[in-house]
């Protein structure tokens, strides 16, 4: 099973003393791409800061985060399961996932990123600040650029290999692959919904933190359970079987991904 991660908005600082490595991060096909959006991010960040932040989207509260990218060649690094935070990876909580489940997590787990394409939660990584939806003056929109890139498109395959693809993504971080043909008949795409009963009458609807818990700890109990679905349909009876309420759309043609509501009351 591989998962499809998106990064977290809020990462965390600091790091060893150990600089980025680009040809020590896992699917070293994405090598020149990443320099690519490296010397772009770090070129921009080093310039006028007032673009830097137009480009990035930063408020000024945000504005360190531009010092931050400049330097990021030299900065410190940390594993990126420690770099990513937020309410999917609190959820997740890798660092206190049992060692057999830590080791699968490692293995089957893709973070998906506007700078480096994608990542596996070991590798290294400086703290950074650059989202898929970035328009860099150089490359254009970045969901659009790794969506283009030939090795981004022979590499998510191959890491998939014949199994199932579990799509945890946002929009923008999807767009920057989709997977076609027989691969996707076996990706999930999942949405959270919340169900409220108002005036006698259920209510759904996506709420973004029941969403991001939901996907983090149901990621927690697949690999904590030893779960290994071989597809989509097997995927919904592990789920059920971990108590989750899922509700399943086989596609309705060939090359089309399943989709997968996941109905919660609570967090």
């Amino acid at each position: 099973m591989l998962v499809l991660l998106p990064p977290s908005e809020g990462k965390a600082t600091g790091g060893s003393r150990s600089p980025l490595d680009l040809g020590a991060l896992s699917l070293p096909e994405l090598g020149e791409a990443r320099a690519e959006v490296l010397d772009e991010l770090v070129s921009l960040c080093s310039g006028d800061e007032t673009k830097a932040a137009e480009v990035l989207g930063l408020s000024e509260g945000l504005r360190g985060e531009i010092a931050k990218n400049a330097a990021l060649r030299e900065a410190g690094t940390r594993p990126a399961g420690e770099i990513y935070t937020g309410v999917l990876y609190d959820a997740l909580g890798l660092a206190t996932l049992p060692t057999a489940a830590r080791r699968r997590a490692g293995r089957s787990l893709l973070v998906f990123s506007g700078l480096w394409g994608a990542v596996r939660i070991g590798d290294r990584i400086p703290s950074y600040r650059c989202s898929m939806g970035v328009k860099l003056p150089g490359l254009g929109a970045l969901g659009t650029y790794w969506r283009n890139r030939t090795p981004m498109a022979e590499v998510i395959p191959q890491a998939a290999g014949r199994g199932l693809v579990l799509d945890l993504r946002s929009a923008a971080y999807a767009a920057a692959w989709k997977p076609k043909g027989a691969l996707a008949e076996r990706t999930a795409t999942v949405r959270v919904l919340q169900s409220k009963i108002v005036n006698g009458v259920e209510k759904r609807s996506v709420v973004s933190h029941f969403n991001k818990a939901t996907k983090g700890r149901m990621v927690r109990d697949l690999l904590t359970a030893e779960a290994t679905p071989s597809g989509p349909s097997e995927l919904v009876e592990a789920l059920r079987g971990l108590g989750y309420v899922v509700e399943a759309a086989a596609p309705e043609r060939a090359g089309q991904a399943w989709g997968l509501d996941v109905v919660v009351t609570e967090l």
